[in-house]
């Protein structure tokens, strides 16, 4: 029995886990959390992303509801109709440049603009054909004369000031700072001067019927709207753009 030969069958041997393997292994699950985090911290951003863009738009629709629902703002009246530039009754003016102004008489004491200057000599002229003498008492005013006429005058009077107001205006807002306006009286009644009676002479008379042939215009008529005293010897020109602008450009519609 020792004799017969036992057939040896190879066993496999056991292999023990080689530490590659096992590093493997751990690579891999490193490799899968690593992953698994980077894809959470993604959806947390994309969460917070989605939040915060809902939040946005909700407040945008919030204010934009606001909006709708809040009434049109409404014009106040004093946006259409800016405040007028007034003092007494009387408008603002500019002072005419000396550039702009030429005598009127011989010496050269009243002066106007160049175009009213003309227009009134052609005037006078037409006027002294008819047999009426009319006669230039004053014309530009710088703000100097126009402190003298209204304070000066004022307190050598005893005026009150809105009494002084109604006969003569505040320097800076006098139609002689233009350079268009002129006082005219009659050469054959020098006591109308400056003074109502001037509507009985035939100055006047000849003023009211002719005046506007050379584009001049009573300032102050009876009743005025700036509540200025009837002045029948005051007359401003209207001949031209300039002068049209800065008489009415600035005034509101009545």
């Amino acid at each position: 029995m020792d004799d017969i030969p036992i057939a040896q069958r190879e066993t496999p041997a056991v292999v023990p886990t080689s530490k590659f393997k096992k590093s493997y292994l751990i690579g891999g699950l490193a490799a899968v959390g690593t992953v698994a985090l980077a894809t959470g911290a993604f959806v947390s951003v994309q969460l917070q992303r989605s939040q915060i863009s809902s939040a946005s738009m909700a407040s945008v629709v919030a204010k934009s509801g606001n909006a709708t629902a809040s009434p049109a703002p409404v014009a106040s009246p004093a946006s259409k109709n800016p405040v007028e530039d007034t003092v007494l009754g009387h408008y603002r003016y500019p002072e005419a440049p000396q550039s702009s102004l030429v005598p009127i008489v011989a010496d050269g004491s009243i002066k106007m603009r160049k175009t009213a200057a003309k227009a009134y000599q052609e005037m006078e002229a037409a006027a002294r054909r008819d047999g009426v003498i009319l006669v230039p008492i004053s014309g530009f005013r710088s703000l100097t004369d126009q402190n003298y006429l209204f304070f000066g005058k004022k307190a050598e009077r005893g005026q009150a000031t809105s009494e002084r107001a109604k006969v003569s205006a505040p320097p800076g807002y006098s139609e002689h700072h233009t350079g268009y306006a002129i006082d005219i009286g009659d050469g054959n009644a020098p006591a109308t001067h400056l003074s109502p009676a001037f509507e009985n002479t035939a100055a006047f008379k000849w003023l009211k019927a002719n005046a506007a042939f050379y584009s001049f215009e009573l300032s102050f008529p009876e009743g005025n709207l700036q509540g200025v005293m009837y002045e029948p010897w005051h007359w401003r020109y209207v001949g031209d753009s300039h002068s049209l602008e800065t008489f009415f450009k600035a005034r509101p519609k009545k």
